[in-house]
């Protein structure tokens, strides 16, 4: 039986406090979050095959909190490394961001490395986990890839699950696995092809102008779909890198181990001179946070809600029974009436379920005059009974002495 995904609740609050953002710029459409102070270079995150901008919402919500401003974006359809340069640049153009620090993960991390490699000016440092120097593996281990641009989306949805390892996991593991398979299935047939034809393109990077010092390669060393042969290929590029191991996170620690990736980006971004700016994040208003209601909200709509019956039951015919007066003529007929036909109740300040002698009983919304009013009414009747009954008393005591 297929089990529904349920959304975690931090990226819940995360999607009601953080915009996203879709913007065409010329065929391509471009799908991106982008978060913190606008006066700090950015941290652009760069997703692989699997992933969209939404994974890396854990990343976003916390640096931006401590000052640091992050762009998670989705990789648009492109079909080549070229066209990616290209539309990867009238992005940047786009929303007016010149000097860019990259964190790419598989095959983001792939193509962080080809826009270092042909737009160096523009780019300040990278931070690279779990990717590959080239393709050529990938394009021969998939032997349709000449026609992958046809094949039907149940197809390539297989295709990139399976290559997330399956079994038992740690549940934090688990959790993020389950997350990225839950984007899987946003992505359209057009979006899931362009990304494995970028996989499959026979290409590898070049020399970088960029120095080591600049560069941090952070990888999980329990397993991940990249083999490790390749991973240890972009570590002999890069010899003077900063490494950062994780000794578990599986394929996605951003999601998995949020806290230590964390850790590591902010202190890459210190390490090359990102400074962070905490005094210009602005502080997220307390009623705009999730969780349960305060009391005294509590005690209002309680209080509404009340007000509401209460309106309510001025109108509603079946808040209340009218009866049938009976006829009666004089005195006699009120001395017959049982004691207990005349009562007030007070149910609150408003409503009060009185019966009087003439028989009519309800409960109905009278002013507090009327109310006390009936009550005399009452009053006076009950006296006016208990005197009858002494009258005759008396009258029927004489009558025995007399006989």
């Amino acid at each position: 039986m297929k089990t529904v995904f349920s959304a975690p609740g931090d990226y819940v609050h995360f999607k009601s406090q953080v915009p996203l953002h879709k913007i065409p710029i010329g065929t391509k459409q471009w799908r991106y979050y982008d978060f913190g102070p606008k006066a700090v270079p950015p941290l652009i995150c760069l997703p692989g095959t699997a992933g969209t901008a939404d994974v890396y919402y854990k990343q976003i919500m916390s640096l931006s909190m401590k000052g640091y401003r992050v762009i998670s974006v989705d990789i648009p359809r492109v079909w080549n490394n070229t066209e990616w340069i290209q539309a990867f640049e009238k992005f940047l153009d786009a929303i007016d961001v010149h000097h860019i620090h990259l964190y790419g993960t598989s095959l983001g991390g792939f193509l962080a490395q080809l826009f270092a490699q042909h737009r160096p000016r523009r780019v300040r440092s990278l931070v690279l986990s779990n990717t590959f120097l080239e393709t050529r593996s990938f394009s021969a281990a998939i032997p349709w890839a000449p026609i992958v641009s046809w094949t039907p989306s149940f197809l390539l949805k297989r295709y990139v699950l399976t290559g997330i390892r399956d079994g038992p996991h740690e549940p934090f593991i688990a959790d993020s696995v389950d997350f990225v398979v839950s984007q899987v299935e946003t992505l359209s047939r057009e979006d899931l092809a362009s990304r494995l034809s970028l996989t499959t393109d026979d290409a590898s990077v070049g020399p970088l102008l960029l120095s080591d010092s600049f560069i941090t390669i952070m990888d999980t060393n329990d397993y991940c779909a990249i083999p490790q042969q390749l991973k240890d290929q972009l570590g002999e590029r890069y010899p003077e890198a900063r490494r950062a191991y994780l000794k578990t996170g599986g394929d996605f620690p951003f999601l998995s181990r949020p806290d230590e990736v964390n850790l590591h980006l902010q202190l890459h971004l210190r390490r090359v001179g990102v400074e962070a700016r905490p005094d210009l994040v602005h502080n997220i208003p307390k009623g705009d946070l999730g969780g349960s209601p305060s009391k005294e909200s509590n005690e209002d709509d309680s209080d509404k809600s009340h007000e509401d019956d209460r309106g309510g039951s001025e109108n509603s015919p079946a808040d209340y029974d009218i009866n049938p007066t009976p006829e009666s003529s004089g005195s006699g007929n009120l001395d017959k009436q049982p004691l207990d036909n005349s009562e007030c109740c007070h149910l609150d300040h408003e409503h009060a379920l009185y019966a009087l002698p003439g028989g009519f009983k309800g409960r109905t919304n009278i002013p507090g005059t009327s109310v006390h009013f009936m009550c005399h009414i009452a009053i006076f009747h009950l006296l006016h009974s208990i005197s009858s009954l002494y009258i005759i008393w008396n009258y029927s005591l004489e009558f025995s002495q007399v006989v």
